[in-house]
């Protein structure tokens, strides 16, 4: 790979992770790159487990440390988003490069819209919901099937566990945020192991995307606990289209 053409993918790495600490969906960024930049769609999101990695541990440790997420309350999403996000890698790996680089634009154009229309906000209250076998029955269904999307597609997944986290449980927006960065930390770094045991990772972008991912994760982060996420989201998603437009044209056209 050329090096102004790593240099731009460490810049979209940069402001993916400044977006998914914000209002999730960084993936929506990163994979495209990955993908422009010509790397086939098995190695292009398996590299992009490994940078989504950096950023989602950094995001998730803020969000613990402003005490915006409780490890033995979600135990249940924890567990049940693990097994999802490697359930759905081993289930990408089956599928043709052919078949990936048709659907992936797809998937990513409908995920960007998705998190373009996608309330902003949830309710008042600042505590968790009561735990009870109902609430354990969500998070078991919300963490298996978001983290099998993780695993097999991944491109907006931080968005759809702010949306759905909204929805179950009525939480303050703060909260959803810190369970949605923690749920995409677990689902990210389990996919990741998978793809590694898969050899669909490549290890020099990976890690320097990593890296400026994790400086704008922090950024994100404190950005979105001190500002919230509507200024970033609608701008971001717009780039995401044209992102997805682009693919879908090389791919179909």
């Amino acid at each position: 790979m050329e090096l102004h053409t790593l240099l731009l993918l460490i810049l979209a790495g940069f402001f993916a992770g400044f977006i998914d600490a914000v209002a999730g969906g960084g993936g929506l960024l990163s994979v495209p790159s990955l993908l422009a930049a010509g790397l086939p769609p098995h190695l292009a999101l398996g590299t992009n487990k490994l940078a989504a990695t950096f950023s989602s541990i950094t995001s998730s440790i803020t969000f613990f440390k402003k005490k915006l997420f409780d490890p033995a309350f979600w135990r249940s999403a924890v567990i049940a988003t693990a097994i999802g996000a490697v359930l759905g890698t081993l289930a990408v790996d089956s599928l043709s490069t052919e078949v990936l680089d048709k659907t992936l634009p797809v998937v990513i154009f409908l995920a960007a819209i998705y998190s373009l229309m996608a309330p902003h906000g949830c309710d008042k209250t600042v505590d968790l919901p009561q735990l009870g076998r109902k609430l354990r029955a969500s998070q078991w269904l919300q963490g298996l099937s978001l983290g099998f999307y993780d695993g097999l597609a991944g491109p907006g997944s931080g968005t759809f566990w702010m949306v759905s986290s909204m929805a179950l449980y009525k939480m303050n927006l703060l909260l959803c945020c810190g369970l949605a960065r923690t749920m995409t930390f677990i689902s990210n770094s389990f996919s990741l192991v998978a793809f590694i045991v898969l050899a669909k990772v490549d290890f020099t972008i990976g890690i320097a995307m990593g890296l400026s991912m994790m400086i704008g994760s922090f950024i994100g982060a404190h950005s979105a606990i001190k500002f919230g996420q509507r200024f970033i989201r609608p701008l971001f998603t717009l780039v995401v289209l044209a992102i997805a437009l682009k693919l879908a044209i090389e791919a179909w056209v």
